[in-house]
């Protein structure tokens, strides 16, 4: 047996749901904003896992035009029956206030890869939902229902109802088959069928350090539902410093050699030189990421092997390694006619009048949009921080005539949290290299009356980001070999959920490449390559 190291999707990979389809194996995560919707990784045996799909790629399927930071799709339940898979998403709305405005949707597809089905409207009444399919070929969906009464808690339960296929709608009586335990905030409901006994596994406690999974049961598929006697099935909360916190949300998968795995989310926390930084479990700019358990059965219940903590390491199942090339992008020279999927936009997909690999062979061409502030068009495509030490390099050609126009590299969070190494242009010294960034909302230029002045003559400018565990800082590069280090230092918990201001953030850093032109003119940036190298 092979030893799987966590966690299994390194990364912003949150809320995850695996699936199986005869010897094959997916996890469906969280895309909050992004644009593709949804990541399904494929593995074949547990531990080695490749990006296969993004299925949500259509503006009809996904739509997110406006929508808040940490808005879009909130935990993705995938299901495997009647020999096609089903995919349940939430596409959020409002995270802030008393109201959580949130759309659930199902979509189908034969193979995880195929183009997946028009999306068939399910309800509104909350977040989180999943689909089961029953031994008797009755579905039912369930969901957490949320309550935006005043005075009321704003989790009111998990509520379950039929689904009927032929209807491509739910039927009878809604009903609230489980309010959660003390410690609250009951989501992320799976339902499971194993032996005489319906198994509901939720998430409490919030997606932060005080987060768990919860698992009940019951005879009746409508409850009323036990709790484990030994419940959380897991949880980081009781022990601080152990590597892998937040543990929560997660999903149940049965090998097809018998053996029992739970896949659950985690975080990982920064610490500069083995202290913790300001907060006492630390900033986690990865994002939330996926890890994998061993689950054990004891008098019909499940238990994580080892106790009910995550582990670094577990036994993997009887299965012959499968391997796949690194999952994460390493040099893209812009050949291809589409983009790796890796690569990400934010909420709407941006068409060849805004993103192209034609106009330019061989070149990302990005025709300059709004502000890195904004919530409906940007020209910005990046991919995720999946390693707490790496360099991401670009090659630029853009000829701004503005201030109003720059083009770069950047780190991003959300649109508050944000620094950019960029070209633009100053009155008097013509085309310029500057520093710009957003912490919580306050903008700052650290160069401000030292930018680098672009010769004219120059036609690329090379662009790298060293990310250093707690520190990240620029280079440039006049002609791709003799590079200088830019003299400002940006800290990498600055990227985080646990530092963004005002709570109820649930994505992870990322890195890509970023063309603005707010005057409206759209000039346009070529960007030769992008490379991300792990140098953990």
């Amino acid at each position: 047996m092979s030893i799987i190291q966590n966690p299994i999707l390194p990364g912003f990979n949150p809320d995850p749901c695996v699936c199986r389809a005869g010897e094959d194996y997916y996890i469906a995560v969280s895309t909050f904003e992004w644009f593709p919707g949804v990541g399904i990784y494929h593995s074949k045996d547990l531990k080695n896992w490749r990006l296969a799909a993004r299925p949500l790629n259509r503006l009809s399927q996904l739509n997110m035009t406006g929508n808040p930071d940490s808005g879009g799709i909130w935990a993705p339940a995938l299901s495997y029956s009647d020999n096609r898979f089903w995919l349940i998403y939430t596409d959020v709305k409002v995270t802030e206030g008393q109201w959580k405005d949130c759309h659930n949707y199902l979509v189908t597809c034969d193979t995880i890869d195929g183009e997946w089905s028009e999306p068939i409207h399910v309800n509104s009444s909350g977040f989180d939902p999943s689909l089961f399919h029953d031994e008797d070929g009755k579905k039912y969906f369930v969901n957490m229902l949320w309550d935006q009464r005043v005075g009321h808690h704003n989790f009111n339960g998990i509520v379950l109802q039929e689904y009927s296929v032929s209807e491509q709608k739910l039927i009878g009586k809604q009903e609230i088959i489980f309010k959660g335990t003390d410690i609250k905030l009951t989501e992320a409901p799976h339902l499971y069928k194993i032996g005489g006994y319906y198994y509901l596994l939720t998430a409490e406690g919030g997606t932060k350090y005080e987060h768990q999974a919860t698992i009940a049961r019951s005879k009746n598929i409508r409850g009323p539902y036990e709790v484990h006697p030994h419940n959380p099935l897991i949880t980081s909360f009781h022990a601080p410093r152990i590597p892998l916190q937040k543990a929560g949300h997660g999903s149940i998968v049965q090998t097809h050699t018998d053996e029992w795995f739970f896949v659950h989310l985690t975080g990982r926390p920064l610490s500069r030189e083995g202290q913790p930084l300001l907060d006492p479990r630390g900033f986690c700019p990865l994002g939330r990421e996926t890890a994998i358990q061993r689950l054990e059965w004891k008098e019909d219940w499940p238990y994580i092997v080892g106790g009910n903590q995550p582990s670094l390491t577990i036994e993997g199942p009887d299965i012959p390694e499968v391997t796949w090339e690194p999952d994460y992008l390493t040099k893209d020279d812009f050949d291809s006619e589409e983009l790796n999927l890796h690569f990400q936009s934010l909420r709407i997909p941006l068409g060849e009048r805004i993103v192209s690999l034609k106009d330019r062979p061989g070149h990302l061409r990005l025709y300059g949009k709004e502000s890195l502030t904004s919530k409906f068009t940007q020209a910005f495509i990046a991919r995720r921080w999946q390693h707490f030490r790496f360099t991401a390099e670009t090659k630029l050609a853009f000829n701004p005539t503005t201030y109003q126009q720059s083009a770069g590299l950047v780190n991003y969070y959300n649109t508050q949290n944000w620094t950019s190494c960029q070209l633009s242009w100053h009155e008097e010294k013509g085309r310029i290299l500057q520093l710009v960034a957003c912490d919580n909302f306050t903008f700052s230029e650290p160069l401000q009356g030292k930018e680098i002045i672009v010769p004219s003559e120059v036609e690329y400018v090379y662009l790298r980001v060293d990310v250093e565990h707690a520190v990240y800082y620029y280079s440039y590069s006049f002609d791709g070999g003799n590079w200088t280090r830019l003299p400002v230092d940006f800290d990498s918990h600055k990227l985080s959920d646990d530092y963004i201001q005002g709570g109820g953030f649930f994505t992870g850093a990322f890195v890509g490449m970023q063309c603005q032109d707010t005057s409206g003119c759209s000039l346009h940036a070529d960007f030769d390559y992008f490379m991300y190298e792990n140098r953990e």
